[in-house]
């Protein structure tokens, strides 16, 4: 069963009080059944808060990055730990995607569960269980590929004893980490250590070595410059162990970068990977484009340097309710940190929609929110600012990942219009 009919058969699954912000009158029904309703987002009984993807901008996040990565000859990944949403995987995969990026082995269980063929595990796996039920997955469908990071002789020691233990007959796919540089995150320091774990894999029955990968957004103090020079290392690695006979087993050579800040450094630098002795995949894995954000990424993504190539759009909003207003200058609404994002950046008040007359407006100079507590978002502004209790207040919000993860399953709208709802597994 493919990832489309796997995905189809979310429509079944039933609404109830493990879904926030769904309408209480839908209890019972499938999600299916709801969707076929085209309730009004504003009049269909759904409960605040509630989280709210807008169609259009995914499409059109959607189309620009396949555009992008097809235009520049670069194979797309998008990191799919962003939404964990297999409804999404499936619409990226039919748009031309090589496959899904995920950080963690419990992601890689729900790729599959859903179909998914090909898979990039952008982080060292150790854990034996994990690889004894990846190393069955291997075996039992020949038609799957993992490929994950390495970047310690003593990691493809453990992962060559789990595998060898479980009596995996397939090799699993590796590439060799290189690390942004002193004090990044993961990843070899070194172009010796790149040696070592590579010489180790060799080493190791169980194991094939196929490329090398990074992220370019832990680079130091991250610029152009700076960047770019990372990605020159990571290109330059690339040919030296292709040099020395390490890619002999592997198909093809993976080079693997990008992230949501720095893509169009690795379009840049990707072009220039030389000929090699297997044909080369230049693989991107951004992921936060699918919905963007109003803060963050809005400041750091590289359509600001490059316009001409176009522009994401954000495709959150989170609306709330006005519960109070104990004070002139303050205003509480009912969302707080279980609702929104915070670790890049707080919320702010995008729209208000009179609870009176339905009007929506822009909100005024000056209306922002101050803090989040549990449940409450505190709202500082004007005394003359005319906001009430019972208005439904639009925030815009900072980091996808930290916003899908609060949420199990999330109403999609075209115009007010729900017309199908996205579920997530975190």
């Amino acid at each position: 069963m493919d990832i489309h009919e796997r995905v189809a058969e979310l429509d079944q699954e039933r609404v109830g009080h493990r879904f926030k912000g769904m309408p209480w009158d839908a209890a019972g029904l499938t999600v299916g059944e709801l969707a076929a309703q085209k309730r009004d987002l504003f009049d269909g009984g759904f409960s605040t808060p509630v989280l709210v993807l807008a169609e259009e901008a995914l499409d059109h996040n959607m189309d620009l990055l396949e555009r992008y990565a097809d235009t520049h000859g670069l194979s797309f990944a998008p990191h799919g730990k962003t939404s964990m949403a297999p409804q999404l995987f499936a619409r990226q995969l039919a748009r031309g995607a090589w496959g899904i990026t995920v950080a963690v082995p419990h992601q890689v269980r729900v790729c599959r569960e859903f179909g998914v063929r090909r898979i990039f595990l952008a982080n060292e796996l150790v854990d034996a269980a994990a690889l004894r039920w990846i190393g069955g997955q291997l075996d039992a469908d020949p038609s799957f590929e993992l490929t994950t990071y390495v970047d310690s002789v003593r990691g493809v020691e453990l992962m060559d004893r789990a595998l060898r233990a479980a009596g995996t007959r397939r090799p699993l796919d590796v590439v060799v980490e290189l690390g942004g540089g002193q004090g990044a995150r993961t990843g070899v320091r070194t172009e010796q250590e790149a040696a070592e774990v590579a010489a180790a894999v060799a080493a190791a029955g169980t194991l094939r070595l196929v490329g090398v990968a990074g992220y370019e957004g832990e680079v130091p103090n991250g610029s152009p410059e700076t960047v770019r020079a990372w990605l020159r290392r990571l290109v330059a690695l690339a040919a030296d162990l292709d040099a020395a006979g390490r890619f002999a087993d592997a198909d093809e050579i993976v080079v693997s970068a990008g992230g949501s800040a720095w893509f169009d450094a690795v379009a840049d630098v990707f072009a220039q990977v030389p000929e090699m002795s297997r044909p080369v995949r230049r693989l991107l894995r951004s992921g936060a484009y699918v919905t963007h954000d109003d803060d963050h990424y809005r400041s750091v993504t590289p359509f600001n340097r490059i316009p001409q190539e176009g522009a994401l759009e954000p495709a959150f909003r989170l609306w709330t309710q006005v519960v109070s207003r104990p004070a002139p200058g303050q205003a509480f609404l009912n969302a707080g940190k279980r609702d929104a994002p915070y670790d890049l950046g707080m919320p702010q008040v995008a729209a208000i929609r009179s609870a009176r007359t339905g009007e929506v407006r822009a909100p005024g100079d000056g209306v922002r929110i101050a803090r989040l507590s549990d449940q409450h978002a505190w709202v500082t502004l004007p005394e003359d600012e005319a906001l009430e209790v019972g208005d439904w207040v639009a925030l815009s919000v900072s980091h996808p990942c930290t916003t899908f993860d609060k949420w199990q399953l999330i109403p999609a709208t075209r115009g007010s219009a729900v017309t199908t709802y996205v579920r997530t597994f975190f």
